[in-house]
């Protein structure tokens, strides 16, 4: 491992321009600013918050040595998969030995591939298959999980693991209804009081490009935050034909990103990261969302294409998000936040502006690859969940994830029915998208519990729709 070196030594071998401003994130976070010519002699910035006041996590390339953690992987498609390696790159003395999921193919396949590249053999006994293998998951011995199922199973996954006191890597989204909210919330509650940590994969808290844009607007840079825009606009995600032989269950927990009952919608299950940034940065509740959006070409499930969405915030600020799954459209994954002395933005790296438009301040991406080894986020986040665990310093980010998982479930809901959705309205509500006898046998049948005011949850008439996609449309898998 590349050693960390001081800012001191740093400055003196890389004779770059700028300030280098020391984040907590192992060694110097790499930063380039403008001088104070370029903000005409402003005054000195106020922070909104002062250090020690607001989380800096340390990362380092790999977590310290320590404790031998044991981990079960619960969902082995793509994304568990990753997150297992990320798990293993993270960390010296971490291993695999549990795996569940609901097929059998998936849980060999990553099997396979943890034997042939890290020479870990997972045993036919570890191996759990099966609506419950997250239960024979986290009885299986194993000190911490790394949950990555279809998101309406988090929230049950993520209960059975902290009433079995284990720590807990969580995917995002969390959940995709306010039933699964309001259990989420009282496990991170449970959590918290066990000492137990929780990381969830909202991995822009573990990239330093985005630690560092935190910490210069906590201390000022941009003054009082007045509003902002969100954005995830880009193509299709991958989808799976109906294969002979498949029920409906199986075949939409197989495709699950397409269907609202699995993934929440893209809104939820995508365009989350970018709602997350706001949160983090800001802390605010939406008081309401309102929105619209479409379904034009969608290939199966029941899932909308785009959503548009107007949160109206507690300080009576605004946020407007968009999101998109359309191929052949303008591409567009970033923040931008509005400040009363400039504005921060990350469409061309991460940048700060003042209100003339010149760049006070960016990150400088090449010399953090000069300083570090690892800098991947989705390896970073398990580095700092690791040394957590082994320093027993407490992190419990389900409770603020899940704050971000609400305003997508109010913009989906204000655009699925056309009227204005409230947070006191929907985090009372009692809609569920879990079904009412989840079998794989069995046809399926799906919860469709109204929510505040007399209103009703219904699903879009299209549900089974298959169709033909267009030519570069999606990927299959």
């Amino acid at each position: 491992m590349k050693e960390s070196i001081s800012r001191r030594t740093f400055l003196k071998s890389t004779a770059i321009a700028g300030a280098i401003g020391a984040t907590g994130m192992g060694s110097a976070s790499v930063l380039t600013s403008c001088n104070s010519a370029a903000t005409g002699g402003a005054a000195a910035d106020v922070p909104l918050k002062k250090p020690g006041e607001y989380y800096i996590p340390e990362l380092p390339d790999l977590a310290t040595d320590g404790q031998e953690l044991k981990a079960g992987v619960i969902g082995c498609g793509g994304r568990g998969s990753g997150a297992a390696f990320n798990f293993l790159a993270a960390a010296n003395g971490v291993t695999i030995t549990a795996l569940g999921d609901t097929f059998k193919d998936r849980v060999d396949d990553l099997a396979g591939k943890l034997k042939e590249k890290n020479g870990i053999d997972i045993p036919a006994d570890k191996r759990f298959v099966g609506l419950d293998a997250y239960k024979q998951v986290i009885d299986s011995g194993v000190d911490v999980i790394i949950t990555a199922t279809p998101p309406n199973f988090r929230p049950l996954v993520f209960q059975y693991a902290v009433e079995k006191g284990k720590h807990c890597f969580l995917e995002k989204p969390l959940f995709v209804d306010p039933v699964g909210y309001r259990t989420v919330i009282a496990a991170a509650k449970q959590a918290q009081a066990k000492g137990l940590k929780v990381v969830t994969g909202t991995q822009r808290h573990h990239q330093r490009s985005y630690v560092a844009s935190y910490q210069k607007v906590m201390d000022g840079a941009i003054g009082e935050i007045t509003g902002g825009t969100v954005w995830w606009n880009g193509g299709m995600l991958w989808y799976k034909d109906r294969q002979p032989g498949w029920s409906d269950c199986e075949w939409m927990i197989r495709d699950w990103v397409n269907w609202i009952w699995l993934s929440g919608d893209h809104i939820v299950e995508q365009h989350v990261h970018n709602l997350d940034v706001w949160t983090w940065f800001t802390g605010l509740k939406p008081v309401s969302a309102t929105g619209f959006g479409s379904r034009q070409r969608r290939v199966t499930g029941d899932q909308f294409d785009n959503f548009s969405i107007d949160f109206e915030l507690e300080n009576g600020i605004h946020l407007h998000s968009m999101c998109r799954q359309v191929e052949g459209t303008a591409s567009n994954v970033s923040e931008f936040i509005q400040g009363t002395k400039g504005s921060w933005c990350t469409t061309n790296g991460h940048v700060i502006k003042n209100l003339k438009g010149e760049v006070i301040w960016q990150y400088d991406a090449e010399a953090e690859k000069a300083t570090y080894q690892q800098t991947d986020p989705y390896t970073l986040e398990h580095v700092n969940w690791i040394n957590c665990i082994r320093g027993n310093k407490p992190i419990e980010q389900a409770s603020e994830t899940a704050l971000a998982n609400m305003y997508a479930l109010m913009g989906r809901e204000s655009a699925y029915t056309g009227a204005k959705t409230t947070w006191d309205e929907l985090t009372a509500s009692t809609l569920s998208l879990y079904p009412e006898d989840i079998d794989l046998a069995k046809p399926m049948a799906y919860a469709k519990q109204g929510y505040g005011s007399g209103k009703e949850y219904h699903l879009p008439d299209y549900i089974h729709i298959a169709g033909k996609p267009s030519p570069g449309s999606a990927q299959k898998r």
